[in-house]
């Protein structure tokens, strides 16, 4: 194991996590490592050749020929501090694009300063250059340090384990979850900006004529969904009989265009698709931990919002919900009473804390530790008339569009051309008492590229007489090119004066805003959505919940297989320290186990008394005499695992067979979960016949493959 520092950053030179091959293998390890080591200190050279670079050498705005507005508005905040001319020196001495070159600029600069721990583990080789890009995505972008430094330290140390795989994929995979549970509200803020983006896109193919790629950016349950509906109308077209064979893709675009082209025109039988829902109880009940769905990580709001889609989930009540204590159907030896009062309940005829009320919430009062513990709303006060207009324009610029402005419309070529006649008549003047102009005035018919005006004789010019004083005005100043530089000095002390008064306000609105958002953030954390985020465990979450959320979880978990589910609700008991799958069960189940069996009991449960000693608990479906598993044991085996199990793999596995037997049947193996593996296609066939690997399979579902250069990996059944 690598010696790991306080902060999770390795501190000295690591080995393979599978150790060392021998012969060429060896060397292409070494190698690999090598070229992490080299990636590191290029990336540790190029910030300090940026920081040698600084964009103050440059011209600054203002000055002619500096950068743009909008290409320094454009820029990553990394480069904020570089010059613009860095990267072209990149350019030279690499022989790479303009593009390229800046992009080498942020990754070294964002490692440098944004992800120390990261570039360190890419010098020890812990990671190599494909592990950068899942970190540098979802880590980098955390806005808060200490919390981005934990985030870093935590998966560092996953990372860090003996006899590991681990792919960019599983990391990608695990840094949305890390990144998700402790940093939900950025996550939710990116997720809206994305959201935003919804779109469609099409662009020909550059190699083949007529041909095209059609995408579509969309959310991901929306995503696997329309995917899964594709399928399963490709897999329900028979082939015509004396017509080519179509490919399932090949189907799947054809019914894609049926679809969407001919829609009503079909008699397209109504399929149903499998989408694998595995989400905890705090989420399904409002807190934040992620949920997955098809093998993926989401948001539990997007989770929850593709149940409520499809009837699962009642729609969330606008009024303030009680949180008064409910009968729960069962009731587990050892449990909390769920109908003993909740400590964190707040009273129902109290306002909700959550609610939008800005005349009810105080910016500036900060609740207390008792308060956000025991659920009570923070102290309040009433606005003065300023807070609450300064609250009310933030709310206006909170819900504006927060993509980028469209370009404002061309000026008309008749406003132009007064100007330009306005300011021709002005310079006109200015010669006409003998004055030369000065340099700064403009000359509109060059700027714009307009035609002078050919129905007036151009004014003489009269040799300049700078000794002549100016003739009285009315606004006492007099005329002439120095009142005129008198009038644009007050005019710029005016607008001085008018941007110090915006600044002043805009900080005004930004302490406001903070305010505000703490206050958010208090009332967040003692609504029922916020006590359920900060639960520990399932009965913990239970407890913190509202009525409302505890009904429409048991109305869940009483669904049967009708109303167009493919399969009923399940509920998983899941080790809280590890997060292995300990049983998969249903309604029908706990009521069994939780009852003593007698007819009087088993009709009403929460009357039973009797002693429960001896009675069978939740535990892993029994193995079946025969080699294909029973349903029970089929659906535990590939809840458990759901992705492929051979290192480095994230592939799913699918939904028919493709369990494996680690101890082969014909060799008295027996057809039990501690026996079964889960794999993909391809290397469900390599397990059986890639010569020199093997396989075992622990009783607590861990593999351990060695491969033909004698390395060893192991994996688990992914966490819940």
């Amino acid at each position: 194991m690598t010696a790991v520092g306080t902060l999770g950053v390795p501190t000295t030179a690591c080995p393979p996590t599978v150790g060392w091959a021998s012969g060429p293998l060896g060397v292409v390890q070494a190698a690999a490592r090598e070229i992490a080591r080299q990636t590191a200190a290029q990336a540790r050279a190029v910030a300090e050749f940026a920081a040698s670079r600084p964009s103050s050498a440059d011209r600054q705005p203002g000055e002619r020929g500096a950068m743009s507005a909008a290409r320094r508005a454009a820029r990553p905040e990394v480069l904020a501090e570089v010059s613009e001319w860095a990267a072209q020196e990149l350019v030279v001495a690499l022989s790479i694009s303009s593009r390229t070159a800046e992009n080498l600029l942020i990754r070294s600069l964002t490692l440098a300063h944004r992800l120390p721990g990261t570039l360190a583990a890419l010098e020890s080789g812990l990671l190599h250059v494909g592990h950068l890009g899942p970190l540098l995505d979802h880590v980098a972008p955390v806005e808060d340090d200490e919390k981005r430094a934990a985030i870093e330290s935590e998966l560092l140390t996953w990372m860090d384990r003996p006899g590991r795989v681990t792919t960019p994929a599983q990391l990608g995979d695990k840094t949305r979850r890390v990144v998700l549970a402790r940093d939900a509200r950025a996550a939710a803020r990116k997720l809206e900006k994305a959201l935003r983006k919804r779109d469609v896109h099409l662009r020909p193919d550059g190699d083949v004529a007529g041909m095209a790629t059609l995408s579509a950016y969309m959310t991901l349950p929306e995503a696997k969904a329309v995917l899964a509906v594709l399928g399963a109308y490709a897999d329900s077209l028979p082939d015509v009989p004396g017509e080519p064979v179509r490919s399932r893709g090949q189907k799947m675009i054809d019914v894609l265009l049926d679809l969407v082209l001919r829609r009503g025109e079909l008699d397209l039988p109504a399929v149903q698709v499998q989408l694998l829902v595995v989400a905890a109880v705090p989420s399904l009940l409002g807190g934040d931990q992620p949920v997955e769905i098809g093998g993926h990580v989401v948001p539990a709001e997007m989770a929850r919002d593709l149940l409520r889609a499809v009837g699962l989930l009642p729609e969330p009540a606008d009024a303030t919900t009680s949180n008064a204590p409910t009968t729960a159907p069962t009731t587990a030896p050892g449990a909390p009473d769920p109908g003993a009062p909740d400590p964190g309940a707040p009273d129902p005829g109290a306002p909700d804390p959550g609610a939008p009320d800005p005349g009810a919430a105080d910016p500036g009062a900060a609740p207390s530790l008792s308060a956000t513990a025991t659920g009570e709303p923070p102290p309040t006060r009433v606005l003065t008339p300023s807070e609450r207009e300064e609250i009310d324009l933030l709310e206006r610029c909170w819900a504006l569009d927060a993509r980028l402005p469209e370009d404002p419309a061309p000026v008309p070529d008749e406003v132009l051309r007064a100007w330009a006649e306005d300011a021709d008549a002005e310079l006109a003047a200015i010669r006409a008492v003998g004055l030369a102009p000065p340099p700064w005035f403009p000359d509109l018919y060059a700027d714009l590229a307009l035609p002078p005006p050919t129905d007036r004789p151009a004014a003489p010019v009269p040799p300049a007489d700078h000794a002549r004083p100016p003739a009285p005005a009315d606004d006492g100043r007099g005329t002439g090119w120095w009142a005129e530089a008198d009038r644009a000095v007050a005019a710029a002390g005016t607008a001085l004066l008018d941007l110090d008064r915006a600044l002043g306000h805009a900080g005004r609105l930004v302490t406001t805003a903070e305010r505000a958002d703490a206050v958010d953030e208090a009332s967040c954390a003692a609504s029922p959505a916020g006590r359920v985020s900060a639960t520990t465990d399932a009965l913990a979450a239970l407890h913190a919940a509202s009525v409302e959320h505890r009904t429409a979880l048991a109305e869940l978990l009483f669904r049967t297989a009708g109303g167009g589910l493919v399969d009923r609700p399940r509920v998983a008991l899941v080790d809280g320290l590890a997060g292995t799958l300990i049983a998969l069960t249903d309604t029908a189940e706990l009521t069994r186990v939780a009852t003593c069996g007698r007819a009087a009991c088993r009709r009403r449960p929460a009357r039973c008394t009797h002693d429960l000693t001896g009675r069978p608990g939740l535990t892993a479906p029994p193995g079946s005499a025969g080699y294909r598993p029973r349903t029970a044991l089929d659906r535990f085996v590939r809840m458990r695992d759901r992705r492929c199990r051979f290192p480095g793999c994230r592939m799913p596995v699918p939904a028919g067979g493709e369990l494996d037997h680690d101890r082969p049947h014909v060799e008295g193996g027996p057809t039990a979960a501690s026996n079964l593996t889960g794999y993909c296609t391809p290397h469900h066939r390599g397990k059986h016949q890639a010569p020199g690997w093997s396989s075992a399979l622990a009783a607590d579902g861990t593999l351990t493959v060695t491969t033909p250069s004698g390395l060893t990996a192991v994996t688990e059944p992914p966490p819940f």
